[in-house]
């Protein structure tokens, strides 16, 4: 069975909607801006990319509102974007007929934090009844599964920045095994205290003010990255049994562990090699017919140039184009390789390869073909890479339906 994805949900720094996130992308608007809601500066960090003009009474019931975290509004919007995106109301089809398997990095940081400070400032006593279901990795695709009331095999994937890729690779395998659509994709919302709390110990936070300083994937002037809040989720279905058009096919997937280090990736890129040469074996193609490769573009010059290195392993001397727009946003940890492939396909859609986000000064010893302005062109295979914390590598062959 060959999986399609049908509908995109796009909720994400870029704007709300596909429409607001292919345009901001293609313009190179930067949507990284100053944190104002606290002193982020405490955290070694002062810039996030932050969704605009998002209100949560607008996508979510009042009900839900107070059960559920920041993550778990955006990823209700993004979903429910899908959903309409594809034409698709799971009530409409057999419960078992449809899954969610979403992806996370973080969880519910911001109302885990509330309910932690509640807890020593007030007692026990003091803290939500939803504290247990709201701050945990599954939270988002429990609540999805039940607004939607779907009773199809359901999953979180616990990846960091490979989660949304490893989301799409569950789905694909999924659809094989014989379930006819998949909620898929990932959301974040990591811009509190207690979020960067975390992030901050893993050293790679950008302490640069000025968001054209921040987050530069493959530049010269790389400095780490930024966080970002948001993502995409993406309707997988059937091929069989699809009724809207879709906007690519699931080729292929694989994804491969480092076994290197509990924070950082190895510097050779070996394995990250390995899982993008498996994907392409998978889909049943060769390197030299990929036309883009959207890459994970890590922000820093170490993994950059690790990142580097695994595409010249894969390509040879071949240079194909390379772009991560994620640039433009932060990095949304989960949300963001899931909003990388919404960004794929929208490309082939296009026939437009939107650059790299917040390129300035290209190091040409990374020896790649880095897209700088908006290239038009026809675009059938994409090939799109991912990297979390810990050494997970992830890829996805997409190619046009």
């Amino acid at each position: 069975m060959t999986a399609v994805i049908t509908g995109l949900g796009v909720v994400a720094p870029t704007g709300i909607g596909i429409d607001a996130h292919w345009r901001a992308t293609l313009a190179g608007e930067i949507a990284v801006r100053p944190i104002e809601a606290f002193a982020a500066h405490r955290y070694g960090v002062t810039l996030a990319g932050q969704v605009p003009g998002f209100r949560v009474e607008e996508h979510v019931p009042e009900r839900l509102a107070v059960q559920t975290d920041r993550w778990t509004w955006l990823a209700f919007a993004a979903a429910r974007l899908a959903l309409t995106d594809a034409g698709y109301d799971p009530a409409e089809h057999d419960p078992y007929a449809t899954s969610v398997i979403l992806a996370s990095g973080s969880g519910g940081n911001e109302f885990g934090q509330r309910e932690i400070q509640a807890l020593w400032s007030r007692g026990r006593k003091a803290v939500s009844v939803y504290q247990s279901i709201a701050w945990f990795y599954a939270a988002s695709t429990g609540q999805v599964s039940i607004r939607h009331g779907t009773k199809g095999p359901a999953g979180v994937v616990v990846s960091d920045a490979a989660g949304g890729v490893d989301s799409l690779g569950w789905a694909e395998r999924v659809i094989r095994r014989g379930t006819t659509a998949v909620i898929a994709g990932g959301t974040e919302a990591p811009i509190s205290p207690y979020a960067l709390a975390c992030l901050s110990t893993n050293g790679r936070l950008s302490a640069a003010t000025d968001p054209r300083a921040g987050y530069k994937p493959f530049d010269r002037s790389a400095n780490g990255y930024v966080p970002g809040e948001g993502g995409a989720v993406l309707l997988v279905q059937n091929a069989e049994t699809a009724r809207a058009g879709a906007y690519g096919t699931v080729a292929g997937y694989a994804a491969t562990h480092d076994g290197y280090h509990y924070r950082d990736a190895a510097p050779d890129g070996h394995q990250y090699a390995r899982a993008m040469g498996r994907a392409l074996a998978v889909a049943g193609l060769r390197p030299d017919e990929v036309d883009l490769v959207v890459a994970d573009g890590a922000g820093s010059v170490d993994q950059d140039a690790a990142e580097a290195s695994a595409l010249r392993a894969v390509f040879g001397p071949r240079r194909v184009p390379v772009t991560a727009p994620q640039g433009l946003v932060g990095r949304l940890a989960a949300g963001g390789s899931a909003l990388n492939v919404a960004t794929a396909l929208l490309a082939m859609r296009a026939g437009v390869v939107p650059p790299v986000g917040n390129l300035d000064d290209p190091d040409p010893g990374y020896g790649l073909d880095l897209v700088r302005e908006p290239r038009e062109m026809p675009i059938g295979t994409v090939l799109v890479g991912a990297r979390g914390i810990g050494g997970f590598n992830s890829a996805l062959v997409l190619r046009r339906a």
